[in-house]
């Protein structure tokens, strides 16, 4: 797939990239703190589920890691992470408000994920799957060190969502949909279905063998 590296590219990528880098890291506050986790730790986890996924994302595209070469985006995580650890000792928090930043990181990070892949020469289905990986191991990483099963391989349509919405941007930037209606509508699309599926409990089948 041939595409065009222009202003508008890699200026939707750079704050698609921020955003996702502050709600995710926003996701592993709330994650880590209902754990009781001290300030270091819920740094610690923050700045992992923030800056997780598109540190792999990078090494497997033997790409400058994103947040080593411009640090503003660990800047970003460290100042969610000190925000929120502190304005959760004012403000009641459900222990499920969690799952809102972790669906819009989602989300954000795996437009952001497919869209370094194009730009790095990735194929159109390779470029997909590095945005799944983008969007979910930052999450798989925060559940791992919170000792729990990592939310996408139990709860309803998380990856899923991001591979089709990764492949959905894809399709709009091949049909010469802007890059930013591109990226605002396959998005949306990932977080949505996120939220729905959550609510209505929507998820693949699970593994059973017959009896």
């Amino acid at each position: 797939m041939n595409l065009e590296i222009t202003q508008e590219f890699s200026n939707s990528l750079y704050w698609l990239s921020l955003i996702a880098v502050v709600v995710s890291s926003a996701s592993g506050v709330l994650k880590s703190g209902f754990r009781h986790f001290d300030l270091f730790g819920v740094i610690i986890i923050a700045i992992t589920t923030g800056l997780g996924g598109g540190s792999l994302r990078d090494m497997l595209l033997d790409l400058d890691v994103f947040w080593i070469q411009d640090q503003i985006f660990f800047i970003a995580s460290l100042s969610s992470a000190i925000v929120i650890f502190i304005g959760a000792r004012f403000v009641s928090i459900s222990p499920k408000l969690f799952l809102i930043p972790d669906a819009a990181g989602l989300a954000a990070f795996s437009i952001a994920g497919t869209m370094v892949a194009l730009m790095a020469g990735a194929p159109w289905l390779v470029a997909s799957f590095m945005g799944v990986v983008t969007g979910s191991m930052g999450g798989i990483f925060r559940d791992l060190l919170c000792n729990e099963t990592p939310i996408v391989f139990k709860s309803p349509l998380y990856a899923t969502a991001a591979w089709f919405g990764s492949l959905g941007f894809i399709a709009l930037v091949y049909y010469e949909v802007s890059i930013v209606l591109s990226a605002i509508v396959a998005g949306s699309a990932i977080f949505i279905t996120r939220l729905v599926a959550l609510q209505l409990n929507l998820g693949l089948p699970k593994f059973q063998l017959k009896e």
